[in-house]
């Protein structure tokens, strides 16, 4: 799959680029959420794994979650996702990674209880950017720690200009993006 043709219309018509490396699609993506495109994103995903054997999807929390849980539903396994801040319910011994975040400045931790992700596990990971490759280095960090088995990575939107694909080659797994935005100058080119 090259796109998702809802996707990238939706970007077209509603995504604004905001400089700095910043996209802003929090209209139908990461603040107000489009309930049928994520229905489609995660059906669009689960089709293309669907012969990976894939047991538990992977996210980071917040913006992740709603794609990641319509392709956990898809494929009809659980969804794990990354915490940021440590719950007194987590048992020690959890795994621990961490990330620059764009968006907010700083450094993000990411922590997954290894109640939740273990050795027999075949996991895809996904994202709603795919940029630098920052966060999701941090989340396959995560799934290695956990011995687990990495069968892909889904992204809804990559940004080409950012050059994360390329910091991912290395996994040798499947990277999809269902939406690929690069800049002419300041102005949004999307495929």
């Amino acid at each position: 799959m090259t796109s998702l043709p809802a996707l990238v219309e939706r970007i077209r018509a509603e995504g604004t680029y905001m400089g700095n490396g910043i996209v802003k699609v929090d209209g139908f993506v990461n603040h107000q959420i489009d309930p049928g495109l994520t229905t489609e994103m995660g059906h669009a995903f689960a089709a293309e794994f669907a012969g990976a054997g894939v047991t538990k999807v992977i996210t980071a929390e917040v913006s992740g979650i709603a794609p990641a849980l319509a392709t956990a539903q898809a494929l009809n396994v659980p969804l794990v996702y990354a915490r940021k801040h440590r719950p007194i319910t987590m048992p020690e011994g959890y795994f621990l990674a961490e990330a620059p975040s764009h968006t907010k400045g700083g450094i993000v931790q990411l922590m997954v209880s290894p109640q939740y992700l273990s050795d027999a596990d075949r996991v895809l990971l996904i994202d709603d950017f795919l940029a630098t490759g920052h966060t999701i280095h941090a989340l396959v960090e995560l799934v290695q720690q956990s011995k687990a088995t990495l069968c892909g990575i889904g992204c809804l939107i990559e940004k080409v200009f950012e050059g994360g694909r390329g910091q991912l080659a290395g996994l040798g797994v499947p990277i999809v993006s269902l939406a690929k935005i690069d800049l002419n100058e300041d102005e949004l080119v999307v495929f």
